[in-house]
C-alpha cells in the first residue's frame, strides 16, 4: 500500500436507541451510503463535519450486518425503548394469547434482542425434544422396484403401460422428517447464521441441530411447510411459534441492489398493531359477531376503486360494522397526535357507516375525543402504557374493547 493513500478507519460497530437521539458516527463514504439505501434508519451526511454521519432509529430494533459492494461489514445494533421482557411479552401474547403465560421464559439476563430471542428460543427448542425428537406418518409417492404400499394404478398405466417393474407406488413412512420438525432445524440453521448469538447459546443450538439432522432442510424461496396443532405435538408448540417469528416477518436475509443484509429486526409499529388487534380479539370473543384483523373488502368510493384496509373491523351478527379502530405505534407530543390520523379514521368511519372511531397509541393522555364538524362522527384517542406488567396492559385493553361496546363511545353524540 502506498504511504500517500490513508486506510479507512475500521468501521464501528453501530449501537442506537429505538427513536433516540441521532448519533454522529465517522465512516466511510461508502458506508455512509449503504446505511442509507438499507432504509433501516436515517443517515444523514453531516454539512460541517466531512467524514461525519447522522444516525437515527425510527421503529426497527434488533441487529443486522450489512455487507456493502465492496465487502465491508456494517455491524448495526438497535436497542428497543421496551424492557426486553415486555417486548417478548407483546410478542407471545400476539402469537398465541392462551399459552403466552406457560411460553413465558426468563430473558432478564440479555440486553439486547437478538441475544435473548435466541435464548429463548433455545430453552424452549430443548424443552421441546427433552423426550426425544417428534415422529410422524409422511405420505411418499416414488418409483420403486418393490412393491410398497399401494400401487397408484392410473400413473402406472400412464407411465410404465405393459411393465411390470419399476412400479408406481404410495406409502405412508413413520419418520421425523415431518413439518415440525423441517420449521425446527431451519430455524435453529438461521439463528446460527445471524451475528451477537453467544457463544453457549450458539454451541446449544448446534447440538440441537445434530439431533435434527434427519429432517429435510427447507430451499430458501420455497413455501414454507405446514403445521396443525394437535395433542401429540404440543410440546412443540412453544418452539414452533418461534420459529415461526425467526423464519418469516422479522428474519432479514436479503439483498438490496448491490447490498447484503443478514440480521433479525422487529418492526416495532407492526409488533403493536399485532398485540392491539389479537388482544381485542381475544377480549370481544362472545359478544357476538365477528372480528377482523386487517378488514378486507372495504372500498372509500362508490365505484370500489379506493381500497382501504383498518387495522380492526368489529361486525355484528348481520354482518354491519359495529366498530372500527387503527393502531398507531407512536407517542403523543405536546402538540398532541398528529391530525393526519384523525383524517384516517374519519375515512374509515364514513365508509363504514359508524357514527364513530378509536384510535389506539402506545403512549399518551388516557382518552380523548374529537366531534367532526358537520359529519356526526366522534373520534375517540386512546394510549396504551406498554411499560407496565401484562395484567395492567390487558386491563386496559379490556376498557378499550368496553367501550367499543358502550352505546355512548358507538355514538357520534
Amino acid at each position: 500500500m502506498s504511504a500517500d493513500i490513508e486506510p479507512h478507519p475500521p468501521i464501528p460497530v453501530i449501537e442506537l436507541r429505538e427513536h433516540g437521539r441521532p448519533v454522529a458516527y465517522r465512516l466511510p463514504d461508502a458506508a455512509g451510503r449503504t446505511l442509507a439505501g438499507s432504509g433501516i434508519l436515517e443517515t444523514t451526511p453531516d454539512p460541517y463535519e466531512p467524514g461525519w454521519w447522522q444516525l437515527k432509529a425510527g421503529s426497527m430494533v434488533g441487529a443486522a450486518t450489512l455487507t456493502t459492494p465492496a465487502g465491508q461489514a456494517i455491524t448495526l445494533r438497535i436497542t428497543p425503548k421496551l424492557p426486553i421482557a415486555r417486548l417478548f411479552f407483546l410478542l407471545g401474547y400476539a402469537l398465541n394469547p392462551k399459552g403466552w403465560q406457560q411460553d413465558a421464559v426468563d430473558v432478564a439476563e440479555h440486553a439486547d434482542l437478538l441475544p435473548a430471542l435466541a435464548h429463548t428460543y433455545e430453552r424452549q427448542l430443548e424443552r421441546a425434544l427433552r423426550q426425544g425428537t417428534l415422529q410422524g406418518y409422511r405420505t411418499t409417492e416414488e418409483t420403486s422396484l418393490l412393491v410398497r404400499g399401494r400401487i397408484r394404478e392410473a400413473d402406472q398405466i400412464r407411465r410404465h403401460y405393459g411393465l411390470a417393474l419399476p412400479v408406481e407406488v404410495s406409502f405412508d413412512e413413520y419418520t421425523v422428517d415431518i413439518p415440525e420438525n423441517q420449521l425446527l432445524r431451519a430455524a435453529t440453521e438461521r439463528l446460527l447464521r445471524l451475528p451477537a448469538i453467544p457463544t453457549l447459546t450458539r454451541r446449544r443450538l448446534l447440538s440441537h441441530r445434530a439431533r435434527l439432522a434427519d429432517a429435510a432442510a427447507l430451499v430458501r424461496g420455497h413455501v414454507m411447510p405446514d403445521w396443525r396443532p394437535s395433542r401429540l405435538n404440543s410440546r412443540y408448540h412453544p418452539a414452533l411459534h418461534l420459529a415461526g417469528i425467526i423464519l418469516r416477518d422479522s428474519s432479514v436475509e436479503h439483498i438490496v441492489g448491490d447490498l447484503r443484509v443478514n440480521g433479525f429486526l422487529f418492526d416495532m409499529n407492526k409488533l403493536f398493531e399485532d398485540f392491539v388487534c389479537v388482544a381485542l380479539r381475544e377480549d370481544l370473543h362472545g359478544r357476538g359477531g365477528r372480528t377482523e384483523l386487517q378488514g378486507r373488502g372495504i372500498h372509500l368510493d362508490e365505484a370500489d376503486t379506493v381500497r382501504i384496509r383498518p387495522d380492526f373491523v368489529w361486525y355484528d351478527a348481520s354482518g354491519h360494522a359495529r366498530a372500527v379502530v387503527d393502531a398507531k405505534y407512536k407517542a403523543e407530543q405536546p402538540e398532541g397526535f398528529p391530525d393526519a390520523d384523525l383524517y384516517q379514521l374519519l375515512a374509515y368511519c364514513t365508509a363504514l357507516h359508524l357514527p364513530a372511531g378509536h384510535l389506539i397509541y402506545a403512549k399518551g393522555n388516557p382518552h380523548t375525543s374529537h366531534r367532526i364538524r358537520n359529519a356526526g362522527i366522534r373520534i375517540h384517542q386512546h394510549a396504551l402504557d406498554l411499560d407496565q406488567p401484562p395484567k395492567g396492559l390487558l386491563g386496559d385493553i379490556s376498557s378499550i374493547a368496553n367501550a367499543l361496546s358502550d352505546r355512548q363511545h358507538a355514538s357520534g353524540s
